[in-house]
C-alpha cells in the first residue's frame, strides 16, 4: 500500500498546494483524514474530477464552534502529521495553532503551507502562485527577451515550490519525530520552494555563466539548440540538444553542416534560431519525430494535456490512469518494493465523518449530538 503506509496526516481542507501534498502523502500511503467545512457537504459540487482530493476519508467539521476544534485535536492526538494552509494567525484564533496540536501530541508534524511564510514583513498580504515565484526571483528568467514574463500556470508555485516542498518537509519530520519522540512545526513557504528552485542558475550567475536578463542564456531559449519551434501544422517540437554529441546529432537528422553550424559562438545564435524556425516550419510534427525517431538528437512533440496521455512512452509504463472517469496522472515517484497505487478517487465531503470520528474516540451517541448542534455533518 505504498512507503508511508502506517502514517496517518489530518489534512485541514484547503486550495491548490495543500491539498497536493495530501495527494502525494495519500498516493504514497498515507491515511490522510481530510477536514471539510460543514458547510460544504451539501453545497460542493460532484468530487469525481478534484484530482488533487483523491486517496483520502473526509470528516465535515465546523472550525468555528469551540467544539469542532475540540475535534481536530482529538484526531490530531492520533496522527503523525497535519497539514494546515490559512494566513499565519489563523489556526491560533480557531484553536488549532501548534501550540494547541503539540500539547495534544508531543509528536506530531504541523505542516504550515503559506505564499509568503509565516513571518517577514509580507507574511500577512495576500498573493497567488505568480506574486510568490515572481518575488523569489524565478519568474523574471522565463519567456522571450521583447515580452512580459508569461505565467507558467502555478506549476513553480503551488506544486513544484509549495505542495512538494511541504510532502518533503512533513516526511523528513516525521523522521525526526520518531527517532527523537519530538514534533516541530514546518513552515513551508512558497516563496522558498521557489526560490530554492533557482539554485542552479544562481550559481551560475555568481561564476559568470549567466547574464541576468531573459533570453540571453544557455536555457531560457537564447540557445538554437535548446528552445521550442513551430512546425508547419502550427504545432511544436521542443529540442533540447545541449551536449556536443547530441547537438551533432540534430545537425545530421536536419543534414547541417558541423562546421557552418558551430554550437557555442553566441553571436551566431540569433542566425542560427532563425534559419531553425524556418527550417522547422516546412514539415508537420509528426513528420519531424519520424525525421528524429530512434535518435539522440533530444527532440520531443510539446504534447497538449490531452494528448500526453496517449502517447506510447507514457502507455508503456502506465504515467497516466482512467479513475472514476477522469484521466489522470498516476502515482510518482515508483517504488519497486512498496508500490504506490491510486486507491480511492475525491471523497464528498463528510462522507466519512462518522468512521473519522470513530477513529478519535467519539461513541455514536456523541457524534449523534455534535452533528444535531452543527459542530460535524
Amino acid at each position: 500500500m505504498g512507503p508511508l503506509q502506517g502514517v496517518r496526516v489530518v489534512e485541514i481542507a484547503g486550495i491548490g498546494p495543500g491539498p497536493f501534498a495530501g495527494m502525494m502523502l495519500a498516493d504514497a500511503g498515507a491515511d490522510v483524514l481530510r477536514v471539510d467545512r460543514v458547510s460544504h457537504v451539501h453545497a460542493a459540487a460532484d468530487p469525481a474530477h478534484d484530482v488533487l482530493s483523491r486517496g483520502r476519508r473526509s470528516v465535515a467539521v465546523d472550525l468555528k464552534q469551540p467544539d469542532g476544534a475540540e475535534v481536530v485535536l482529538a484526531l490530531v492526538a492520533g496522527a503523525d502529521a497535519l497539514i494546515e494552509g490559512f494566513r499565519p494567525g489563523v489556526a491560533e484564533r480557531l484553536g488549532i495553532g501548534p501550540d494547541a496540536c503539540l500539547a495534544r501530541n508531543p509528536a506530531l508534524v504541523y505542516g504550515r503551507m503559506t505564499g509568503w511564510g509565516q513571518d517577514g514583513p509580507w507574511a500577512a498580504r495576500a498573493g497567488h502562485d505568480l506574486d510568490y515565484i515572481a518575488l523569489a526571483g524565478a519568474l523574471h528568467p522565463v519567456g522571450p527577451a521583447d515580452a512580459p514574463p508569461p505565467p507558467p500556470l502555478n506549476y513553480v508555485g503551488d506544486f513544484g515550490g509549495g505542495g512538494l516542498l511541504l510532502a518533503f518537509g512533513l516526511v523528513s519530520a516525521v523522521l525526526a519525530a520518531r527517532t527523537s519522540g519530538r514534533g516541530q512545526v514546518v513552515d513551508a513557504a512558497m516563496i522558498d520552494g521557489a526560490a530554492a528552485q533557482t539554485a542552479m542558475v544562481h550559481g551560475m550567475l555568481a561564476a559568470g555563466l549567466w547574464r541576468d536578463e531573459r533570453e540571453a542564456n544557455l536555457l531560457d531559449g537564447a540557445a538554437p539548440f535548446y528552445r521550442t519551434y513551430r512546425c508547419a501544422d502550427g504545432r511544436f517540437l521542443a529540442v533540447g540538444a545541449l551536449e556536443p554529441q547530441f547537438y551533432a546529432e540534430l545537425l545530421d537528422r536536419l543534414g547541417l553542416d558541423p562546421d557552418e553550424w558551430p554550437q557555442h559562438d553566441q553571436s551566431r545564435w540569433p542566425a542560427q534560431r532563425a534559419r531553425l524556425a524556418e527550417r522547422f516550419a516546412t514539415r508537420t510534427r509528426a513528420e519531424w519525430m519520424a525525421v528524429f525517431d530512434g535518435s539522440d538528437a533530444c527532440v520531443a512533440p510539446v504534447l497538449s494535456l490531452g494528448e500526453a496521455p496517449d502517447h506510447p512512452h507514457h502507455r508503456a509504463r502506465a504515467t497516466f490512469v482512467r479513475h472514476d472517469g477522469a484521466v489522470q496522472p498516476g502515482p510518482a515517484p515508483r517504488f519497486s518494493g512498496t508500490p504506490s497505487q491510486l486507491r480511492t478517487g475525491p471523497p464528498a465531503p463528510g462522507a466519512h465523518t462518522d468512521d473519522v470520528l470513530a477513529l478519535a474516540g467519539y461513541d455514536p451517541a456523541a457524534v449523534t449530538r455534535l452533528r444535531a448542534a452543527g459542530v460535524v455533518a
